[in-house]
């Protein structure tokens, strides 16, 4: 540590912490030090220079000063501390004017000096107290020596000595006057730059406060969005099936006619499922977070159990699903995700595909990455809804069999490829079928990265040898 820095810790250690005492105390306390250095100084000066009388003073201020500094900073019994240093100040000034020489000796300046250490160590309700009390006896005790004064001895014993003293003592308040205004307009600008730091702290605090209220209504509209859909969304299936029973139990009917009803009430219901399916799933990824359980999984073992399921619906809507990729590529995904995204774009192109269309499920490699592309030829998305289709704004549609959604397929798709690293996009042009896109790794990157340079080859690869 160097000696600037170290004088200046045991400075703000003497004087006090800011957070221990205000700044008046802090100047009392400065005051003090400098006062007891001034005087240590001053008592054996005025002795040597013959002014043993103001020596003594010297030395009963000395001992005075020291006391109060003690008691104020390791007693913390500042505001009486400073009250004492005013009277006694004031009356030992008095007592110096008459033994050191009047209006001749260098008392008007201590006089000077001491009320801007009043106003420096005092709390700003007594200024009112204060000055008037130190101009009052100043003008009191020079009136008193202008009408008599023999009272007032001259005590200098050579022009050498008076000059000395009023130097000396010129430069005691020029000092202390300086520390003094140094001080103040010291602690001014620390305190200044403290609450600088603060209000950018405070703006800070703001400005992320304002984003997570932003974050908040974002939230809270999506919830409300939500709200709606589930409430729009279920209460017409809902209904159809209710007007389904009632027929069924109202009303004699035919087998044929029972049989087209029963058909209905069974598609409304396994729609209503798939939505509440759709519904549940996305909330559970809302309230617990995505994490994927990332692990080596074959494409045929991601592929066959979701194309089983789809193409019995696909079937009963004459629409062929068509495949053309390696059963064999290995892909690193999270296999329950990876199937709940591919119902979700086979279902959909089942949905907007009409009677009779087709779907082409095919498989490539790009680099680190296998792609999954989905194609139909259905109806296609306008391009209005392009633009919203993996948002909680994009609208519920019917499908070409007047099939119904809830609309968060898609939105729980791209959460749930991203969780795995993956990317989702899609071409369509309205009239000519919709082509999706699934990105996904084939390799645990981070281990790879890790592999590769401690010498090993990655899964799916060789050696040459």
């Amino acid at each position: 540590m160097s000696f600037r820095p170290a004088l200046y810790q045991l400075w703000i250690k003497l004087s006090g912490e800011p957070s221990e005492f205000p700044l008046n105390a802090r100047i009392f306390h400065s005051v003090c030090l400098i006062s007891i250095f001034a005087l240590s100084y001053n008592v054996p000066f005025n002795y040597v220079i013959g002014l043993p009388s103001v020596a003594l003073a010297s030395l009963i201020v000395l001992l005075i000063t020291a006391g109060l500094y003690y008691a104020s900073r390791f007693r913390n019994k500042v505001a009486i501390s400073i009250l004492i240093v005013n009277i006694v100040g004031l009356m030992l000034f008095t007592v110096n004017y008459f033994l050191n020489s009047g209006l001749s000796g260098p008392t008007d300046l201590f006089f000077l000096l001491f009320l801007l250490l009043s106003i420096g160590i005092s709390p700003a309700e007594q200024y009112k107290v204060w000055i008037p009390i130190n101009i009052g006896i100043l003008l009191t005790i020079n009136a008193i020596e202008l009408f008599n004064p023999e009272i007032v001895p001259y005590t200098y014993t050579n022009k050498l000595n008076r000059f000395v003293d009023h130097m000396s003592a010129y430069a005691v308040v020029a000092a202390i006057t300086y520390f003094c205004i140094d001080y103040i307009r010291g602690s001014y600008e620390r305190e200044k730059l403290s609450a600088l730091e603060k209000s950018r702290a405070i703006e800070g605090k703001n400005e992320h406060i304002l984003q997570q209220n932003k974050e908040l209504e974002k939230l809270n509209a999506e919830k409300n969005k939500l709200m709606s859909i589930v409430a729009h969304d279920l209460r017409s299936p809902l209904g159809s099936i209710q007007n389904f029973l009632e027929l069924l139990t109202q009303h004699d009917l035919d087998e044929a006619q029972k049989t087209a009803i029963e058909s209905d009430l069974l598609n409304s219901t396994k729609n209503t499922l798939a939505m509440l399916s759709k519904l549940l799933d996305w909330s559970k990824s809302q309230l617990q977070g995505l994490s994927a359980r990332m692990e080596y999984v074959s494409l045929n073992n991601l592929l066959t159990p979701t194309l089983h399921l789809e193409k019995d619906v696909a079937a009963r809507k004459n629409i062929d699903i068509s495949t053309d990729f390696d059963p064999s590529v290995i892909v690193y995904a999270d296999s329950d995700m990876m199937q709940l995204i591919l119902r979700n774009i086979i279902g959909n192109a089942i949905k907007f595909t009409p009677n009779g269309g087709k779907i082409h499920i095919q498989s490539t490699s790009d680099g680190d990455n296998c792609i999954i592309a989905i194609r139909d030829n259905g109806i296609g998305i306008s391009q209005e809804k392009q633009q919203l289709i993996f948002s909680l704004n994009v609208e519920s549609t019917f499908g070409t069999n007047n099939e119904k959604g809830v609309g968060l397929g898609l939105l729980l798709c791209m959460d749930f490829i991203k969780a795995q690293n993956g990317r989702i996009w899609f071409e369509s042009e309205p009239g000519n079928g919709t082509s999706f896109y699934i990105s996904i790794p084939r390799f645990d990157k981070s281990a790879s990265e890790q592999t590769v340079s401690a010498g090993h080859p990655q899964p799916g690869t060789s050696e040459s040898l």
